[in-house]
């Protein structure tokens, strides 16, 4: 997205409810992110990751295998970004944010979903892909900003946004591109906490 046709679908004049409502909608349709790591050489790594739970304001949880990749990668830097796009309506979601492991085991016995045996396997002993399977890990990314393009419009008027654009020139409006910034993920936090 250019800076013009950013500027052209900015729509931060909504209320925080109304940006958080879209927000986890997106998500929550979505599922899957791309989460972004960098490797202790610098470079960048990219994996899919299935979003397991949301916490009050925009924090993610993920569930992940001690012995991966990853692990040392966010031992070496937990910072992260998580990308979601959904490709039929073209909608994504960017979050910036700040990985924690844990391995509480009430923490994951609470988030444990039974198809997470599929992604484990079965090793004999306590490494059986259950919850109290050592190497189960939740990864918490806590945001610290949040980007993301909602379609307010349906498929037809985006696709006729973006062919008027080829032919005028000017950037398509294909939907409403939003950000939450620091203090307003904190006032999140502290308004769905109360709730």
């Amino acid at each position: 997205m250019t800076d013009r046709t950013a500027e052209k679908n900015r729509d931060n004049e909504v209320p925080l409810q109304k940006k958080l409502d879209d927000l986890y909608a997106l998500v929550d349709g979505i599922e899957v992110a791309m989460m972004t790591t960098r490797r202790p050489d610098g470079h960048l790594v990219s994996r899919p990751m299935q979003t397991q739970e949301r916490t009050a304001g925009t924090d993610l949880w993920f569930v992940t295998n001690v012995e991966a990749g990853k692990m040392e990668e966010l031992a070496t830097d937990p910072h992260v970004n998580l990308g979601y796009y959904k490709g039929r309506t073209r909608e994504w979601v960017s979050v910036s944010g700040t990985a924690i492991v844990s391995q509480d085991r009430t923490l994951i016995r609470e988030f444990y979903k039974p198809d997470w045996r599929a992604w484990f396997g079965d090793e004999g002993g306590e490494r059986d892909g259950g919850p109290d399977d050592p190497r189960i890990a939740l990864v918490l990314v806590e945001a610290h900003s949040v980007t993301y393009l909602k379609n307010e419009r349906g498929l037809p008027m985006t696709l006729f946004e973006v062919a008027k654009g080829i032919v005028t020139g000017e950037p398509p409006k294909t939907g409403a591109l939003r950000e939450l910034g620091e203090q307003e993920i904190q006032r999140a936090t502290r308004m769905e906490g109360t709730q």
